[in-house]
């Protein structure tokens, strides 16, 4: 694919790590903003299905979780609107409330764009996020590649497009924006590389711990994977240039002592809050996600949200997250670059580490293949379920570290390729302050190195093609399709033209039938969501603590809540018994409701049929059945 006398990389991660270039003072910027909007198209046709009646439609991959990150948003926008605490909420879960730094909230985001999520509301808010946020991070991986490790601009743009839109991360975009908004991961690693820089360990210090801090209000566990991976590199590329380790170790330890107490001090009260603040938790109840590993056979599967996806092999080994999927042909090319690069390329070599090493760990604690568990142990197998930092981590999604180096590495060998045919194949040095170039594929070059790297004919030529050739076969497989989504109805009447004010006092609940949980009750979440939180529910989907301390998802079921949700599955109405109703009164004094509500859905008849005889005969007001059960509770 490329010619592996080349050793164009390693002088790049010689020069990030040891004394990273200055950003010259003229760079192409017609190429920059073609990649961006290259990028926000894509970021538009992944979520075209949203589009098309954006206020209707949720995931049809998960629902669940779709309508939990609007409300989210909605949360961000009540907090910002009535200057409330946004790290914990009464608004869902009465009376307990939930614990949102617990919680996947993604504050980070959603305080910022509060006055956009008033103006144009959730449900529009979060396709438009979403698309945007899967941009930004390819834009983040351009611009960190193209600055600090490769000079072709066409190298970058590869990089930065499998970065922002790998299988893997799509994947998560069904509902999960948290693991697309990695925007600020290229900027950190990059920060990092850069921490032993001479001279200015105050600087990169103050700029790693701002980055850290803030990504810790979008996703904890992104971070802990980046710092994970990061610890590997920085100590791979010890191993290997000692001596330049050696004589920048105190400057990148003063600059790393200076980022890490900045974060701890941003972040210390909201990290405390997070484990010792009201409705906290410790791990998960039986340690459920440690099963969670990758599928050998999903490393050269197509995912279901790429163009050669096919969900009949998904519902066969799609039994965890589809985090690689990166097909066949794209293993061969990585497999193809490592073997070119890595005798000669510091990077490459890194890459290599990180992809032996975080592919392992993902298996989990047993080695499945095709589908079936195999009898061999997997690395997690000796791993405690309640080890600090990582007892609620999934082993599959550390191979979003392999997502990551395959991506680098890609730009890697596009940039080998581009180089193919320079006199005697000579490296190109890293850009220093003062170069130039006009050239988006050769970004940096001086005008010496533009006349060497005009197009070569012959061999080198033909080379460089089949590299370009081989990179893009591989990508164009995987290139995204629009996400599957589905279409939910509107709340009530009632409910979205403020109906139910009149029986909801301040400090009383509204109770709707179904009660929201991470199984029942989707429609009913949104009620909440869509009339931005104007009214507490009791339940919902997040996670909270049983009665050991142990993080279970949604509320603990009371038994008026288990028997709404054991009669829709039955969809038939049970015997009901006088203590079926004496302990309907005492969940509804729990819950401080004021009224009981039911809308139209699939299960509206049987539903009726059982809240009529546990509270009596209800009223029709507008569009649903409503219980007032304020002179009862």
């Amino acid at each position: 694919m490329v010619d592996p006398s080349l050793n164009s990389s390693s002088v790049e991660v010689d020069a990030v790590a040891a004394d990273p270039p200055r950003r010259p003072r003229r760079r192409p910027a017609r190429a920059d903003a073609l990649a961006i909007g290259a990028y926000a198209l894509l970021g538009v046709l992944v979520c075209l299905n949203y589009w098309g009646d954006v206020q209707h439609r949720v995931s049809s991959h998960l629902p669940t979780d779709h309508s939990w990150f609007e409300w989210l948003f909605a949360h961000g926008a009540y907090s910002v609107r009535h200057l409330e605490n946004p790290l914990f909420t009464a608004r869902q879960n009465a009376p307990d409330g939930v614990n949102m730094m617990a919680n996947t909230s993604l504050l980070g985001v959603t305080l910022p764009l509060a006055p956009l999520t008033m103006l144009l509301g959730p449900q529009v808010m979060y396709a438009l996020y979403l698309g945007a946020a899967l941009s930004a991070t390819a834009a983040t991986a351009y611009w960190t590649l193209s600055r600090h490790l490769v000079r072709s601009r066409g190298a970058a743009f590869v990089g930065g497009a499998f970065l922002g839109f790998a299988p893997g991360i799509v994947h998560h975009a069904n509902g999960q924006p948290n693991f697309v908004s990695n925007f600020l991961l290229p900027l950190i690693v990059a920060r990092v590389l850069r921490l032993g820089e001479p001279g200015r360990w105050r600087r990169n210090g103050v700029a790693l711990g701002l980055l850290v801090a803030y990504q810790i209000f979008i996703n904890e566990e992104m971070l802990l994977l980046t710092a994970l991976a990061c610890l590997v590199v920085v100590a791979a590329y010890a191993v290997q240039r000692p001596r330049e380790t050696r004589a920048r170790a105190l400057s990148f330890l003063a600059a790393i002592s200076v980022g890490g107490g900045l974060a701890l001090l941003l972040t210390a009260y909201p990290i405390w809050f997070q484990f010792n603040g009201p409705q906290s938790y410790r791990g998960l109840q039986g340690g459920v996600f440690h099963n969670w590993g990758e599928d050998l056979m999903a490393f050269v599967t197509f995912a279901r949200d790429t163009v050669a996806g096919d969900e009949a092999v998904e519902k066969t080994i799609g039994l965890t997250e589809q985090n690689t999927w990166f097909g066949w042909p794209l293993v061969l090319v990585a497999l193809a670059a490592l073997v070119l690069l890595v005798r000669r390329s510091v990077p490459a070599r890194i890459l290599a580490v990180l992809v032996v090493l975080f592919t392992i760990a993902s298996i989990g604690p047993v080695v499945r293949f095709d589908g079936a568990e195999t009898s061999v142990a997997g690395p997690w197998a000796y791993v405690p379920d309640d080890l600090p930092l990582v007892e609620m981590m999934m082993p599959t999604r550390l191979s979003l570290v392999v997502v990551a180096a395959v991506g680098v590495l890609l730009a890697l060998a596009w940039d080998a390729s581009a180089r193919v045919g320079r006199p005697g194949n000579a490296p190109v040095p890293a850009p220093r302050s003062g170069d130039h170039d006009a050239d988006p594929t050769d970004a940096g070059a001086d005008d010496t190195d533009r006349a060497a790297a005009r197009p070569a004919t012959g061999r080198p030529r033909a080379l460089r093609l089949v590299g370009y050739a081989a990179i893009v076969a591989a990508l164009l497989p995987l290139v995204p399709r629009p996400l599957p989504a589905q279409r939910m109805d509107p709340p009530p009447h009632f409910i979205t033209a403020g109906g139910w004010r009149p029986y909801v006092p301040a400090g009383r609940t509204l109770v709707p039938v179904p009660i929201p949980s991470n199984v029942h009750g989707l429609p009913t979440l949104r009620w909440s969501a869509l009339t931005g939180q104007e009214f507490p529910i009791p339940g919902g989907y997040f996670i909270g603590p049983n009665e050991l301390g142990e993080g279970v998802f949604g509320a603990p079921n009371r038994p008026t809540s288990t028997l709404i949700y054991a009669t829709m599955d039955r969809d038939e109405l049970p015997e009901i018994t006088a203590e079926n109703r004496r302990q309907a009164v005492e969940d509804l004094r729990f819950w401080r409701a004021s009224v009981v509500v039911l809308g139209a859905g699939p299960r509206e008849a049987v539903l009726r049929d059982l809240m009529t005889a546990l509270l009596g005969p209800a009223q029709r007001v507008d569009d649903v059945w409503l219980w007032d059960v304020r002179d009862r509770v």
